[in-house]
């Protein structure tokens, strides 16, 4: 390889490396003004193979429209008897719930979630919110014009995930997909207007996740029965 070609990889593996969010093509372009868009996509191409050939604790992974560099799913287990921590997620297991239909019904309002959900939404939609894992994507054509919520680019960041594309599709998460059955034989006058217990979900967690469909598995449980919320 040419010199300066090699200078130029080595320079975007640093940005990688230092960087904690994905790193999209125009902010590359920024700092190497004379590479084509391109030539900057085959250096990482690169660089990812090569981390994949010689089975490399960190690896390269395309991430809502960028890449990050992560460390290898394959070296969780020795990264967690390092750390021997546990980190407490803020998110109470009905957001997850709420978080899990929006991701896959979008867009949905708030009435559509307490309509599946079956009881009232109002806390956990304001929540993710305030995380910026939900956002505003419209209003539904309906009398009151409600608005339509969607997930957003932090919600893809957190679970490792090039694009919605790549969300496990729903056979796989049986839970979620029973609910398309018995939504329908949900009337509206039987939602319950409850307050939704905040029970915080404790769970190990490695210094970096690579695996955007494994977590989501784990940790987007959808309860069909609102009486255990």
């Amino acid at each position: 390889m040419d010199q300066q070609l090699q200078l130029y990889k080595s320079g975007i593996e640093a940005l990688l490396f230092v960087s904690d969010k994905p790193i999209v093509l125009d902010q590359f372009k920024t700092v190497f003004p004379e590479l084509k868009p391109a030539e900057i996509s085959d250096l990482i191409k690169q660089l990812q193979d090569e981390y994949v050939n010689r089975q490399a604790g960190m690896a390269i992974v395309d991430i809502a429209n960028g890449w990050q560099m992560l460390s290898n799913s394959n070296a969780a287990g020795y990264i967690r008897e390092f750390y021997k921590t546990k980190t407490k997620e803020k998110l109470s297991r009905p957001s997850l719930e709420s978080l899990a239909i929006i991701a896959y019904k979008q867009p949905v309002s708030r009435a559509d979630l307490e309509v599946i959900r079956g009881v009232n939404c109002d806390g956990t939609v304001a929540h993710l919110l305030n995380k910026g894992l939900i956002e505003i994507v419209g209003r539904k054509e309906v009398p009151g014009r409600p608005f339509l919520y969607g997930t957003t680019k932090a919600f893809l960041e957190y679970f490792g995930l090039k694009c919605l594309e790549d969300l496990p599709k729903l056979e796989l998460l049986p839970q979620l997909s029973q609910i398309e059955t018995t939504v329908a034989e949900v009337p509206p006058s039987s939602l319950e207007t409850i307050q939704e217990p905040v029970e915080e979900i404790t769970v190990e967690s490695s210094s970096q996740e690579t695996s955007g469909q494994s977590r989501i598995e784990h940790e987007l449980p959808v309860e069909q029965n609102a009486e255990n919320n």
